[in-house]
């Protein structure tokens, strides 16, 4: 490896270790209790330097890691680097095709893991797909992101997965911090980095309104901007419409939009039909996990004329009228790749909750069922309660009393 680039990655690990109190303390426990000793971890994340915090504890705990990339282009070279020098084996790189992307997967799964660590479900696909003789040896995963909890609660819908995958991203502390908060500063941050547009008096068009999509129009509306919601979900909907946002079908929204925002986890949010309807210089971005949000085979299709990087993370698709439109990070990740993903911050949350959950996984002599199971309420608590601890807030505590009226169901009035 590169030792300016690793030692450039280091700086990077550290500086986001510090707004990661609680992951840095639990990687302390671990190196002192050894839960994870011996453990073989495959892990299929996005390769940031919040993520090597995570690696490090894990490590401290025992484990031996292989670490793939969940994106192609959110690949920090230097953290990834850095990681190398810590003894984790990693198969990642920056920018690299889609056959690349695969083959890196392969090469993690190459550990014969016990457990899984996923972001997106690519790596549990493949083992069930293509590396099923490594499906006996596992004894569960996480799972971070919501794209990917929709995949394997279909897989075991259809009594597919063959081991228990706890769904990360269901906890109640990942999808108030993480979804909500990080993915809507996140995207904003890659959008104004790619195309540097002030968003005040800007008409934000928003496809989704679940917790991620929520906390992508509240940071559009706090920057100033008009946000116009999609939904397809009429609770959802009726949600944002008391939230104070306009709510429309695409076909409403595509001509009035400056700004499009995808984050459905779902395909061909934005078509062809809309894409015509759209008006010169309108921005497009997805906050989805995979780049199928956006057609952009379409835009392909619609283009006399594409200018690639007319800034970076930005493409330039001019329509047979002139109009053009602005495509951002190849229609993949905004937040990842256009800008550094969530705030350390953010995600110490979220990786503690894995790390305890592996913690979990690795020392229940029960084993649970194949299947996709929530974090144990413990977990999410005690997250919880250590990122509070860690920010100095105090909380009540029920009294004796409230404690017996809360379990008590002959007391009334």
């Amino acid at each position: 490896m590169d030792n300016a680039l690793g030692q450039a990655g280091e700086r990077r690990i550290g500086w986001a270790a510090r707004a990661m109190p609680v992951l840095t303390a639990l990687g302390t426990r671990f190196a002192a209790e050894r839960p994870l000793e011996g453990l073989r971890i495959a892990a299929c994340l996005h390769v940031t330097a919040e993520t090597a915090v995570l690696m490090g504890a894990l490590r401290a705990g025992g484990a031996e890691i292989a670490l793939a990339a969940s994106n192609p282009l959110s690949t920090q070279d230097d953290v990834a680097a850095a990681l190398a020098d810590y003894g984790v084996a990693v198969h990642a790189r920056a920018g690299v095709d889609r056959e690349t992307y695969y083959r890196h997967i392969h090469q993690a799964l190459d550990i014969a893991p016990e457990i899984v660590l996923d972001d997106g479900c690519d790596l549990v696909n493949i083992l069930h797909t293509e590396r099923t003789e490594l499906l006996d040896g596992v004894l569960g995963g996480c799972e971070e992101t919501t794209t990917g909890v929709i995949r394997l609660r279909q897989m075991a819908a259809e009594k597919a997965l063959r081991f228990p995958m706890v769904a990360v991203n269901d906890t109640r502390t990942k999808r108030m911090f993480d979804n909500r908060y990080g993915t809507g500063q996140s995207t904003m941050d890659g959008i104004m980095r790619a195309t540097n547009t002030l968003l005040a008096g800007k008409t934000v068009v928003v496809a989704g309104f679940g917790y991620c999509g929520r906390g992508v129009a509240e940071r559009a509306r706090g920057l100033g901007a008009r946000v116009v919601v999609t939904e397809i979900d009429p609770v959802k909907a009726l949600d944002a419409s008391l939230q104070g946002y306009e709510v429309r079908p695409m076909a409403g929204a595509a001509p009035e939009g400056d700004v499009f925002v995808t984050v459905t986890g779902n395909r061909d949010v934005i078509r062809g039909e809309h894409l015509v309807a759209m008006k010169d210089g309108a921005i497009l971005a997805n906050a989805g996990h995979f780049d199928v949000e956006i057609d952009v085979r379409a835009l392909d299709e619609l283009a006399q004329a594409v200018h690639r990087g007319v800034r970076p993370n930005t493409d330039e698709y001019v329509l047979a009228d002139g109009r053009r439109l602005l495509l951002l990070a190849e229609g993949r990740l905004v937040n990842l790749t256009a800008a550094e993903g969530h705030p350390a911050a953010v995600m110490d949350m979220s990786f503690s909750a894995q790390a305890l959950a592996v913690a979990w996984l690795a020392r229940d002599p029960v084993r649970p069922a194949p299947g996709v199971h929530d974090v144990p309420g413990e977990v999410d608590v005690e997250v919880a309660r250590l990122k509070l601890a860690a920010a100095g807030i105090e909380v009540d505590e029920l009294t004796g009393e409230q404690e017996r009226y809360l379990h008590s169901w002959r007391a009334g009035s």
